[in-house]
């Protein structure tokens, strides 16, 4: 009897649990798309289902945003948000993304409006992050097709860096860059019971092929912490860190629309590149309006990254954006008139007290500029400049002096597309020999030798009539003859 009335309370509770799940739900909805998670975004407020508008005067929607309406409609994370512009006004809900960053529910968030503008929205049916600082990183977690099952997390056994590339593809983000177990941690939450087995190439993670056996546990600290990186990249400069600002979604990439951009956002897309800090941004208007990215600028100063602070557009105002960290390294090396390797990779090098030289190069990047010589004992600094002359340039030490000693480094500096620009090789450190000392060294070692030689005639002189001389002579005069001692031998023998 307990069994049985314990099995109806859990009967009952997951009833209460269905119900709470559908009443949270049913005040979102996606509409018209390709599943349940995707579509125009309806809100019902007072009885009336509405479609959402776009913006709330400065509050414009992005990914970041989308993401609470995925959330609460039961699936992944946001991956695709647009304006949608109607033929007319109609009735609109309008949502105040304040309200609903401080925590609040949508519906608790509306005002009614009139608006031709609409939001499309697509969520990730089946996969998505959570506890991540973006909507690219987080703890990975899966739910099946089937309805009313649990979102699961993987085990970090089960779960491969081919695997990753489908799930950050799905989610619209970049390549995997952080596959760890535990990053973002852990929960009580079901695990995922098969192992993954992707490609790599398909389009979503439920699309691959899994073991036929079931994972029964997982071990603590397991659970997969997935980093996706930020799909953006600087095309048609003349480096890696200068172009138009573009960003890729669904192997699609655009550029970013010039939308109220400074230099605050401009930083980050630097140091999402690896290319230190902003140095110029500016406008570039075409011809014609094209599909692009418009990042939200507040969104981006609230430290979010720039694809949560993104959406749909078209314009013809591109960004085209400049990193500092243009220039390579130049290469710092010394002359053959030194001792030590002379090679790039050096870190020390020994100079004797004469004619020695340093280089200063750096691999052709932009024709001219010029390269500084910095110097660095231990009470004095200099710095000496020379124009660039087929990309190098050498600094000559007519006699290298024990003031010489210390810490070298070269610095190249260009002025190009109307910014000034440098960059510094590693250091090295030379240190300066006397050459007096080795001299005498060699003059003392001269000197004994002779020593050595004339001893060493003057003991065989003294003792001629011994046979080691003897023979030594009478074998140095035969080589000396061309005949050999055994020539000699044989004759004496015949006498």
């Amino acid at each position: 009897m307990d069994h049985l009335l314990m099995l109806l309370l859990l009967l009952w509770s997951s009833e209460l649990q269905a119900e709470g799940t559908h009443t949270s739900t049913e005040a979102v909805r996606l509409v018209g798309g390709a599943s349940r998670c995707a579509g125009t975004l309806e809100l019902k407020h007072q009885g009336e289902w509405r479609p959402v508008s776009d913006y709330y005067y400065d509050s414009l929607w992005t990914l970041k945003k989308a993401a609470v309406a995925c959330r609460d409609l039961d699936c992944g994370t946001a991956v695709f948000i647009r304006r949608r512009k109607e033929s007319s006004e109609r009735s609109v809900w309008w949502i105040d993304s304040h309200c609903v960053r401080s925590g609040s529910a949508l519906r608790d968030c509306v005002s009614s409006h009139s608006s031709s503008s609409i939001v499309d929205l697509t969520c990730s049916d089946s996969v998505r992050m959570v506890n991540g600082t973006s909507l690219c990183s987080g703890r990975l977690e899966v739910k099946s097709n089937q309805s009313n099952q649990w979102w699961s997390s993987v085990c970090e056994d089960d779960f491969d860096h081919q695997d990753a590339e489908v799930v950050c593809r799905e989610l619209g983000c970049g390549a995997p860059s952080v596959l760890q177990g535990a990053l973002y941690g852990e929960v009580e939450a079901p695990m995922w019971t098969k192992e993954f087995q992707c490609g790599g190439n398909e389009s979503s993670v439920l699309d691959c092929r899994s073991s036929g056996s079931d994972r029964n546990t997982c071990s603590p600290g397991k659970a997969v912490g997935l980093t996706c990186s930020e799909p953006v990249r600087l095309v048609g400069g003349d480096s890696r860190c200068a172009g138009t600002l573009e960003m890729k979604h669904q192997g699609e990439w655009r550029p970013a629309s010039h939308y109220g951009w400074n230099l605050k956002e401009a930083a980050v897309v630097c140091r999402d590149l690896d290319c230190g800090s902003a140095v110029s941004i500016k406008q570039r208007e075409e011809s014609s309006r094209r599909s692009a990215w418009s990042i939200i600028s507040n969104c981006v100063h609230s430290g979010s990254a720039l694809r949560d602070c993104s959406r749909s557009s078209s314009s013809s105002s591109i960004v085209d954006l400049i990193c500092s960290d243009l220039l390579l390294q130049p290469i710092i090396s010394v002359s053959s008139s030194m001792y030590g390797v002379s090679e790039a990779q050096q870190q020390e090098a020994r100079a004797l007290r004469r004619s020695s030289s340093i280089l200063c190069s750096i691999q052709p990047q932009y024709p001219g500029g010029s390269f500084q010589l910095t110097f660095t004992s231990s009470n004095s600094a200099h710095n000496y400049t020379q124009p660039a002359v087929n990309h190098s340039a050498h600094f000559l030490f007519p006699a290298a002096e024990p003031a010489h000693k210390g810490s070298y480094s070269c610095v190249y500096h260009l002025y190009v597309f109307n910014h000034n620009f440098s960059s510094e090789s590693r250091l090295l450190f030379i240190t300066v020999l006397d050459p007096l000392p080795l001299i005498i060294k060699a003059i003392i070692l001269l000197l004994t030798l002779l020593v050595v030689n004339v001893a060493l005639y003057f003991y065989c002189k003294a003792s001629r009539g011994r046979m080691p001389c003897r023979q030594k002579n009478t074998e140095l005069d035969h080589e000396n003859l061309g005949v050999p001692a055994a020539e000699e031998e044989g004759a004496q023998g015949a006498e």
